[in-house]
């Protein structure tokens, strides 16, 4: 069988109990996705797959980090129905390579799943600004010879303001009704900053671009600056 596959882990045994049915809008956004434990996962999953865990789960942060010592080869999901920045953090911490609303629409979950598929990591707005954080604070005690700073003269300069929203925990959303333009092209301006500067996802590019925003501007961007 070829193509990547989804499971949605229960952590519940085969029993006498009705089965657990997945959440309507992960069933739409993959209509093959399997519903398993964590031992029928393991004996099932192949490298590639994306494997989807509900915090609602027992013991799922415990089983997150044993599945991915077991299989780095099948990039985890966690799945939260009230998403919080610790319980996020939680999430990054044990291995997952994503962290989103158990509820989210199809198009989110399926953008989600590339990215992790391809290496990248997904994380909220609010949860990136906590990770920018921390990451400037260890950049200040790097000597300035130590960072690497990256280049946005290779970026248009709608592409490099698209690059700094990011960079400041902004939503898609967000960033077309602060430029004035659609989701859409946000979404064709990102994918070209992603190539150009070799980053693979909002989160990477975000990080890469923390230390490298205050040392390399760009024509002003037009609307308020606003903090997500």
């Amino acid at each position: 069988m070829s193509g990547k596959r989804h499971f949605l882990v229960t952590g519940r045994d085969a029993g006498p109990q009705a089965p657990t049915l997945p959440p309507p809008r992960w069933l739409q956004a993959f209509p093959d996705g399997r519903v398993c434990t964590w031992a029928t996962l393991r004996a099932g999953v192949r490298p590639g797959d994306t494997v989807w865990v509900p915090v609602t789960e027992p013991d799922w942060e415990a089983h997150v980090r044993a599945f991915v010592r077991e299989r780095a080869d099948a990039p985890v999901v966690v799945l939260s129905p009230v998403p919080q920045d610790a319980e996020g953090l939680r999430a990054l911490d044990a291995g997952a390579r994503g962290y989103v609303h158990l509820l989210a629409v199809p198009a989110v979950l399926r953008e989600v799943e590339q990215v992790v598929r391809h290496g990248g990591l997904w994380a909220g707005p609010e949860l990136v600004q906590r990770l920018l954080a921390a990451t400037r604070t260890l950049l200040q005690r790097q000597p300035a010879a130590a960072r690497e700073l990256v280049d946005l003269s290779q970026l248009s300069e709608r592409e490099a303001q698209v690059a700094r929203a990011v960079a400041a925990g902004k939503s898609n959303r967000e960033i077309a009704a602060q430029l004035c333009i659609s989701e859409r092209t946000v979404k064709a301006h990102l994918g070209q900053v992603f190539a150009k500067l070799g980053v693979r996802d909002r989160v990477q590019l975000a990080l890469r671009l923390a230390e490298a925003v205050p040392a390399a501007r760009s024509p002003a961007e037009p609307g308020p600056e606003v903090s997500p």
